[in-house]
């Protein structure tokens, strides 16, 4: 007696078809996550600026596009993480959630800027800032600034007076917007966050720095470059940077 061969039976051709299209479909929104995240970590980023401390240069909802990828300079707006002690409640941007969060890090949403401060780039290490000269203007190495291209209407350079040296590794920072910025100069008299000399907390750790800020994205009719102001270029080269600052809450010799 001969048995018959049963029939396999085949599955519909969509079926497959639909099976393939969802395993592609997967595997590119895989790869472009992994891509976005690469980009974020080491490339560049968005970052919404939480407070006044900036204004007028970036205004609150701004969003600015953070690159990674070249070294800082005197002039730059950088984003930085906060040394210690240094965020209120009003400077540091509201916490997403686990959510909003996993999307930052993926590159999907702008990061809210929580725990990180933005700020204009002052001093190098080795550098010598001080406020005021006779005419009120502060002073990189001796050279007088011209900030009326960037500083906030109706502010002075600083209300008040220091000579300082920044150490090596760390940076001297202010905002553009100097009455409502709590930045290095506020700082002057603070102990970092593992204790020290007072002083400490005043100058950023280079390697806390994530990056320059490079362009403002949002809101469209605010799309700009941010450039470096040409009084930057004129400032002398420092001397050596010492392993600790030098700070005198007086002014400089007029």
């Amino acid at each position: 007696m001969t048995e018959t061969p049963t029939a396999t039976k085949e599955k519909p051709a969509h079926r497959s078809g639909l099976a393939a299209a969802a395993r592609e479909f997967v595997l590119i929104v895989v790869g472009a996550l992994i891509v976005s995240s690469i980009l974020r970590a080491f490339v560049g980023q968005m970052f919404i600026i939480p407070s006044e401390s900036m204004q007028n240069t970036l205004l609150v909802g701004d969003r600015v596009v953070v690159e990674k990828l070249t070294d800082v300079k005197r002039g730059d707006v950088v984003v930085f993480e906060d040394p210690g002690g240094w965020l209120g409640d009003e400077e540091s941007g509201q916490k997403r959630g686990s959510v909003g969060r996993f999307f930052e890090v993926v590159g999907l949403l702008p990061d809210s800027s929580h725990g990180h401060l933005i700020k204009r780039l002052i001093g190098m290490p080795g550098d010598k800032v001080a406020c005021c000269d006779s005419k009120g203007r502060l002073m990189v190495n001796g050279q007088p600034l011209e900030e009326g291209s960037y500083l906030y209407p109706g502010d002075a350079p600083s209300a008040m007076e220091f000579q300082v040296t920044v150490p090596a590794g760390r940076v001297f920072v202010m905002g553009d917007h100097r009455s409502e910025s709590g930045d290095s100069r506020v700082h002057l008299s603070d102990t970092g966050p593992d204790g020290g000399s007072p002083g400490d907390a005043a100058f950023v750790p280079m390697d806390k720095i994530t990056g320059r800020a490079i362009l403002v994205v949002w809101p469209a009719n605010r799309f700009d470059k941010l450039d470096v102001p040409d009084t930057f270029k004129a400032i002398p080269a420092p001397g050596p940077a010492p392993d600790k600052p030098s700070i005198s809450l007086t002014p400089p010799p007029k």
